[in-house]
């Protein structure tokens, strides 16, 4: 192949990867990552956090017939703009929204993200079940956030959900973090893993490759 098609064929190439979805899940162009190692867990826990933009919420119902009872919502997260992920999911909510309610009452809840959401697993051929598509489980509260962490929270949300700008104004949303207490991660056979709070906010999920 001559150089001028060498140079064709990588643009196009290019121009697939950052249409594809699964390119969602990286850090800026001009990085060259991969999963970290999955005995790295606090790096792996960061990695998937940042990746994936929405997470499964579970609350305390407060909501007859299932008051006092585990419910699970989808939501859509961030923590931060791509590339420069801070590990704390930040959330953009209204009281009108059923889990929000929950919260009110019980503020208690826990926050789980596969790479099942990306394509990773399904480019790997690894079942969202299994131990080899990794999951971080959070556990801890949600909490109001306001001043420079609101505005933070609203550039890392706004970066990825650029929809959520035009949403009804009249639905008075508000900013709020998931407050982490424990994580949990799961990405090799021998079961669920703890990781320190402390541990999983000193790693980095992304190392620069050569």
């Amino acid at each position: 192949m001559s150089a001028a098609g060498r140079v064709v064929c990588a643009l196009l190439l290019g121009l697939l990867w950052s249409s594809c979805p699964g390119a969602r899940a990286g850090p800026p162009a001009g990085l060259r990552v991969r999963i970290p190692p999955h005995d790295q867990l606090a790096r792996v826990a960061r990695f998937v956090s940042h990746a994936c933009d929405w997470a499964s919420m579970a609350t305390i119902s407060s909501h007859p017939p299932l008051e006092g009872r585990p419910f699970s919502n989808s939501l859509s997260v961030s923590d931060g703009p791509r590339g420069a992920g801070s590990g704390v999911p930040y959330l953009y909510l209204t009281r009108m929204e059923v889990s929000v309610q929950d919260l009110q009452v019980n503020p208690a809840a826990s926050l789980s993200m596969t790479l099942a959401q990306t394509d990773y697993c399904r480019q790997q051929s690894y079942d969202p079940q299994s131990p080899l598509c990794a999951r971080v489980l959070l556990s801890g509260s949600v909490l109001q956030v306001n001043g420079t962490e609101a505005e933070f929270a609203k550039k890392a949300l706004f970066s990825r959900h650029p929809e959520m700008i035009d949403w009804p104004t009249d639905h008075n949303w508000f900013f709020a973090k998931f407050n982490i207490t424990q994580v949990w991660m799961l990405d090799y056979f021998g079961g669920v893993k703890s990781v320190t709070p402390e541990e999983y906010f000193q790693a980095t999920p992304y190392r620069k490759q050569l």
